[in-house]
């Protein structure tokens, strides 16, 4: 007979425990726990030791399989027949993979997801939503141009009723928007909370790896910007995607911060529409757009996403400080990397910078995770503390080191190839990469400016010769 078994489990990381706690020893967070009561009884052939338990009772004890006597065919790769989206997953989605979208609230989860279905045969798939009626799934199938497509449609929060559905249709594709929303009868604990995510992405663990479902999960995300749920979800997945994006731009960028079966170095680029999300193949100046003039604190830099270069606007601000202590702000790169660039940008040029409060910001909501665009970040900053533009207009690129030196970044050839495909012709580049661009310069109608640290990259931006 089942019994009612109390636990207390951090909200934060999922940490389970006894007793209540006011610090969690695992992830250290404070006044994290809550209480669930859990049923608890017989145990279930399988479910002890694995989160995989047989589809068929029957089959006995585990086999031992050996890998060289399985043959992996093409077909197990389905493509989605939305380019960005297969270019991020490597060629498409694989049979039996469980694959967790995450991203703010409206930035588009649910209208991609509805996409991916419209693109397979209406007997391969499945809908299910916990959050939406039928009728407004029904109104966004109309804006997508989806009306005539045959899209089986679940709206339910119950696991077990979406197992028993999945087993009973048989789909190849399934998308659940979102597991926040679906609970399972076994745990008395309401919707979302950590424990209830856990077992329910264990539940559609199970379902994906025993029938060879593709299951789609949306998942909603925190103020800092992580999955909501335990961490343990985005460890028994397949793949993780995170849709970003600033609301007030058109412009939305998948990346996979996991992928079992491919790379995570690619980047899908998507424009919301008022029909749906298109994918953008030539997004080299994508970033561009709306670009003012010759204007103070504006720089171009360039940064390469996966096996694409793309190029974008830096924009910094300095003001007066108003406080002791000066703001340090950075949308869309490190706060802390732009910390030590003033630092050095400081140190190096004698120009007092701690008495200023300095914004930076990357248009149209991309992330710059790498340091090629460390040198057009100060020569955005010391053009908005001198308020004046840079002499040159040129695409800037290139690593800032602490002692001032100028580096080179991989595969920089490329940057300038596609820059220079997209129009510009001058550029500014760490002079140990002479050697790389020699063929380059030769080849093209170009003007390419090297340096090989801080003060001599200064003197040409800001000086009369640079815009010779």
């Amino acid at each position: 007979m089942a019994k009612k078994k109390t636990l207390y489990v951090c909200e934060e990381c999922g940490h389970e425990t006894i007793g209540m706690l006011g610090r969690c020893p695992s992830c250290g967070a404070w006044n994290s726990f809550f209480e669930i009561k859990e049923m608890i009884g017989p145990k279930t052939p399988g479910r002890s030791g694995s989160w995989i338990t047989p589809p068929d009772k029957s089959l006995g004890e585990p086999v031992i399989v050996d890998l060289s006597s399985i043959t992996v065919e093409k077909e197990t790769q389905v493509p989605t027949s939305i380019p960005e989206l297969d270019r991020v997953l490597g060629g498409g989605l694989v049979q039996g993979s469980l694959v967790l979208l995450g991203g703010d609230p409206g930035i588009g989860k649910s209208t991609l997801a509805l996409e991916i279905l419209g693109n397979f045969p209406g007997d391969d798939i499945l809908y299910v939503s916990g959050e939406e009626s039928a009728i407004q799934i029904r109104m966004r199938c109309e804006r997508l141009g989806l009306r005539d497509r045959k899209i089986p449609l679940l709206t339910t929060t119950s696991l077990s009723a979406i197992e028993a559905t999945m087993l009973e249709l048989g789909p190849r594709v399934v998308v659940i928007d979102s597991i926040q929303t679906v609970y399972s009868d076994d745990l008395q604990a309401a919707p979302g909370t950590v424990s209830q995510v856990r077992e329910v992405g264990m539940g559609f663990l199970r379902l994906s790896k025993n029938y060879g479902i593709t299951i789609i999960m949306t998942g909603h995300v925190t103020k800092d910007g992580a999955i909501a749920g335990p961490r343990v979800l985005e460890h028994m997945v397949d793949t993780v995607l995170y849709f970003e994006g600033d609301k007030e731009s058109s412009l939305r960028i998948l990346r996979a911060v996991k992928n079992r079966f491919s790379s995570t170095e690619e980047i899908g680029i998507f424009e919301m529409t008022e029909k749906g999300l298109i994918s953008v193949g030539q997004a080299t100046s994508l970033f561009l757009d709306g670009k003012p003039g010759h204007v103070p604190g504006s720089i171009v830099s360039a940064v390469l996403e996966g096996t694409r270069p793309l190029l974008l606007e830096l924009q910094a601000l300095t003001v007066k400080a108003n406080y002791g202590t000066p703001i340090r702000m950075a949308q869309g790169i490190d706060r802390s990397r732009l910390i030590m660039l003033l630092a050095v940008a400081e140190k190096k040029t004698k120009i007092d910078l701690s008495a200023l409060d300095a914004y930076i910001n990357v248009t149209g909501g991309l992330r710059v995770r790498g340091t090629s665009t460390d040198l057009a970040i100060l020569a955005a900053l010391l053009s908005s503390v001198r308020d004046e533009p840079v002499s040159l207009d040129a695409v800037v690129i290139g690593e800032v080191g602490l002692t001032g030196e100028i580096r080179t970044v991989p595969r920089i050839t490329d940057y300038l190839e596609e820059a220079y495909r997209a129009g510009w012709t001058r550029f500014v580049v760490p002079a140990s990469a002479r050697a790389k661009l020699k063929r380059f310069e030769q080849k093209s109608n170009t003007r390419v400016y090297y340096v090989s640290e801080l003060n001599e990259a200064y003197d040409l931006l800001f000086s009369k010769k640079g815009g010779e």
